[in-house]
This record gives C-alpha cells, sequence and structure tokens, in this order.
C-alpha cells in the first residue's frame, strides 16, 4: 500500500472521524470547536478527498446527507507517521529526543514520567529476560 499523505486539515476532519464514528458532513462540521469552524463546503471537499484517499468510506445515504466512517485505523495511521518522523532523524530515536529536548518540545520531566511509563513487555519484545 503507499503511503498516504494527508494535509493538517484532512488530519483534523480524520480525527473527528474517529472521534464521532459513522457521521454526515454536517455533524463532523458542528463537532469542531467554534474557533476552527470553516464552512460547510469547505469541510464537505475535504471528506471527499478523504474519501478519494481512502481515509474514510461512504456507508450509507439518509435523506440528501452522505453518512461516513473512517476506513483507517488510528493506531495504524499514527504509527505510519511515526515512522515517517524517525525517517527523518536517519531512524534513531535518541537523535528525535534529542531534538525535541533540544526545541523544548519535551523536557527531561516529560521524559522521566515517560520512562516510568514503558511497559515491561518492550524490553520483553527485545530479547531481554525478565528478572524477578
Amino acid at each position: 500500500m503507499a503511503k498516504m499523505r494527508l494535509s493538517k486539515a484532512e488530519t483534523r476532519i480524520l480525527e473527528q472521524y474517529w472521534k464521532l464514528g459513522t457521521s454526515s458532513v454536517r455533524e463532523v462540521l458542528e463537532s469542531l470547536p467554534e474557533e476552527e469552524r470553516v464552512a460547510y463546503t469547505t469541510v464537505q471537499t475535504l471528506v471527499y478527498r478523504l474519501e478519494q484517499k481512502g481515509a474514510l468510506r461512504r456507508v450509507k445515504k439518509i435523506g440528501n446527507a452522505q453518512i461516513f466512517a473512517a476506513a483507517l485505523d488510528q493506531s495504524e495511521f499514527r504509527s505510519g507517521l511515526v515512522r515517517d518522523l524517525l525517517d527523518l532523524f536517519g531512524g534513531s530515536p535518541r537523535l528525535l529526543v534529542s531534538n525535541l529536548l533540544e526545541t523544548g518540545t519535551i523536557t527531561l520531566k516529560d521524559l522521566k514520567a515517560l520512562e516510568g511509563a514503558v511497559p515491561r513487555k518492550v524490553s520483553r519484545r527485545r530479547g531481554e529476560k525478565r528478572h524477578a
């Protein structure tokens, strides 16, 4: 499957479908925060683009309203974005985290909190033995 590239606006609409589930264009528009509201036709265009790209699928028609649902799994989509981001850093998570620290996007406090949250199964997946 070819990598799907979505604009920031397309991704925002797709996120609404993940949040709402099966919905019409109107329902998605009304679910956006007031400061993010755009014209109905703008959301409609984004929805149709997402359908063409395979990110959304039509599930039914009620009256004049087309009802759509996400065709992409949220977890798989995000994993793909993370892989793409890592590619920008030569595949090195250390370089990525170093950059996040340098830019202030993430703090040492954040890293310590993440360190405590890392499941033990991650280290077991790497072939390390669990110590009791």
